[in-house]
């Protein structure tokens, strides 16, 4: 079996709560405890399952997600957890903050803001990083919290801009809210992969952690 990243790489998790879960350094270490380097998430598990198939390949895996980030924020710490790790494999999973803040906090993030944020983010990193290959994953919403429901006006817009983005800068996108809607047609209950529609239950971290490398493994 061939290994899906090259030795002695270094692979870098970039996005919000969904990848910081508890990681040291990350918002979520009073809620999830004892998360280590990689959190407690689908990072750790796309992590612990690679270093299974290929314990002879040596890839140093590093989680920078920070619960609550929004595109603005990845920004604002580009020099430090993206330029100076110089990752050979980036993935970025955000946008769920940028409709979320909008509705719990009247703080919205407008499509265009989003997209010229996440066009500059990418820019930069091609610029700095321009050997490095890149996976965009779309942000998700699931229907298990009736509350969030009006979050689709907001969201189906940036969703639509993250897949225009990876047409333009990335070598592999991961389209999420549609993976987990053939997960609910296939069967699956709304609150078996998230109770509030976004943070992901164990079986939700594990779909995404298999998605995650399968989508790399195509490359």
């Amino acid at each position: 079996m061939n290994t899906i990243f090259k030795n002695h790489s270094k692979v870098l998790f970039q996005g919000d709560s969904i990848t910081d879960w508890g990681r040291i350094g990350g918002l979520l270490t009073d809620m999830i405890p004892n998360g280590g380097e990689l959190g407690q998430g689908y990072v750790s598990r796309a992590v612990q399952v690679y270093r299974l198939l290929f314990p002879q390949n040596e890839v140093t895996f590093i989680n920078r997600g920070i619960s609550g980030n929004r595109v603005i924020d990845l920004l604002s710490r580009y020099e430090e957890d993206f330029e100076q790790i110089e990752p050979d494999y980036l993935s970025v999973m955000i946008g769920i903050n940028d409709t979320w803040r909008r509705y719990d906090s009247g703080d919205p993030t407008s499509a265009e803001e989003f997209e010229t944020n996440y066009r500059l983010l990418l820019e930069r990193f091609k610029s700095s990083c321009p050997q490095a290959k890149i996976m965009l994953i779309e942000p998700f919403l699931l229907s298990t919290d009736p509350e969030k429901e009006s979050f689709w006006e907001d969201l189906n817009p940036k969703i639509r801009i993250t897949r225009k983005l990876a047409e333009e800068y990335a070598d592999v996108y991961l389209p999420m809210n549609g993976i987990f809607s053939n997960y609910l047609i296939q069967g699956m209950k709304p609150a078996e992969i998230s109770e509030d529609g976004v943070h992901l239950t164990d079986i939700g971290n594990a779909i995404l952690a298999k998605e995650y490398l399968a989508a790399w493994a195509k490359i």
